[in-house]
């Protein structure tokens, strides 16, 4: 199957040869090519270029793409998408007055969502997450990360990745899976935090191993749920199962997680709305991405995380969702992407590489995806008739997306 799609007013990220990431001042180019032409051969990009240069002939399929913008579909490197119900009353209660740590502190929360999928069964849970998957696939993303963390038992956090699988095996776009069980304290343990440590290591990463379950790792390093200890004990162990770290960090307290993520070769530290300087030093030179989610900071009214701080570091920056039924109940990358133009000052560039490129390279995935280069997946956004790129994060509250194709196949 051959898919020739010509006439594109701009093709985005076209990567001559592949990079894995984008870093620093690097950031703020986008190349592309303008009057465009791409083929797609089966499920990848056979070749692009000028369409002066266009010399396919009788292609299964043509798009004219005249005045519109083809970019590579959007990388979300942070999910909570497979959840059951919705908290929608601790939304009303934030309104009147309570924060998130004292809705917390009421069983609310986290412990809330617990509940719920605790009594959900695995069908339900698995065609109410579905359905969210396929929503985030319209809205353009092409490869999601999703994590468990809404069980807190063993039985619950293994039906959860069980669903995740589930989903990898029933849609097209890639799915990477994170075991979360350190995302709260359940009740049972909330005088014996260590035992629940315990419980994790001894009794859930055994059978997540043998399952097949997860590619990662993480953790709610923040002060009132796991501390630096808890959480070296967590990826020392995650680590002997063969699960790369990818951690929850500095979300509303600052106090050494990031080093120690770095430590323990984390691919990705996620939130960071609160940074000193030493933990920028301690990204400096590693391998670890800074992972923002600035829709999470306006759902909750709490500080974004400083894009420019990090940027100009010298440092890369990637974007993703945080959907979930607490903090984000939304996985649209497009509203992600105005919201760090809007709110984090980052430039159109920068949003686009964030979400793009370094977001597939914080699932370690940037090979085949988050670039237009030749070998890659052919998964693509046509945008509708824009004047420019930069009109994708302007008119944040508009449906700017046409087509999009996974794995050179469109998606309706």
């Amino acid at each position: 199957m051959t898919i020739l799609i010509t006439n594109i007013k701009e093709l985005l990220q076209v990567r001559e040869e592949n990079v894995s990431l984008i870093a620093g001042k690097s950031m703020k180019e986008l190349p592309s090519i303008k009057d465009a032409y791409l083929l797609i051969e089966n499920d990848r990009i056979a070749d692009f270029g000028a369409m002066e240069n266009c010399a396919t002939q009788n292609p299964d399929q043509t798009i004219d793409a005249r005045g519109k913008i083809v970019l590579p579909t959007w990388c979300d490197s942070h999910s909570h998408i497979v959840f059951a119900g919705n908290r929608e009353q601790e939304f009303v209660d934030r309104i009147n007055g309570l924060s998130y740590e004292e809705i917390a502190n009421r069983g609310g929360g986290i412990l809330n969502s617990a509940k719920i999928l605790g009594r959900t069964d695995e069908d339900d849970l698995f065609n109410q997450s579905l359905k969210r998957v396929h929503e985030v696939m319209k809205m353009g993303t092409g490869i999601l990360e999703i994590k468990s963390g809404y069980g807190l038992t063993l039985e619950s956090e293994v039906k959860m990745l069980r669903v995740i699988k589930r989903i990898k095996n029933t849609v097209p776009i890639k799915i990477k899976a994170t075991f979360l069980g350190a995302h709260a304290l359940p009740l049972k343990f909330k005088n014996t935090k260590r035992a629940y440590v315990d419980h994790i290591i001894n009794d859930m990463l055994p059978v997540i191993f043998k399952e097949n379950l997860a590619d990662y790792i993480d953790v709610f390093c923040e002060k009132g749920y796991f501390s630096l200890e808890d959480t070296e004990r967590l990826l020392v162990a995650g680590k002997q199962f063969g699960l790369t770290p990818k951690i929850h960090v500095n979300q509303f307290n600052a106090f050494g997680g990031v080093a120690l993520a770095v430590k323990y070769g984390a691919l990705s530290v996620d939130h960071l709305e609160e940074l000193k300087d030493d933990d920028i030093l301690a990204l400096t030179g590693s391998k670890t991405i800074p992972v923002a989610l600035p829709t999470c900071s306006y759902f909750l009214g709490i500080p974004y995380t400083p894009a420019r701080q990090i940027i100009d570091a010298g440092l890369p920056l990637a974007l993703a969702t945080d959907y979930n039924p607490g903090s984000t109940p939304s996985g649209n990358m497009n509203f992600v992407v105005s919201t760090a133009c809007i709110k984090m000052k980052m430039t159109p560039e920068e949003a686009i590489n964030a979400a793009t490129i370094n977001g597939a390279y914080a699932m370690g995935c940037s090979d085949d995806y988050g670039s237009i280069s030749i070998g890659k997946k052919a998964n693509l956004i046509i945008t509708k008739d824009i004047p420019s790129y930069n009109y994708l994060p302007y008119a944040f509250g508009d449906n700017h997306i046409e087509q999009v194709i996974i794995n050179g196949q469109i998606i309706n």
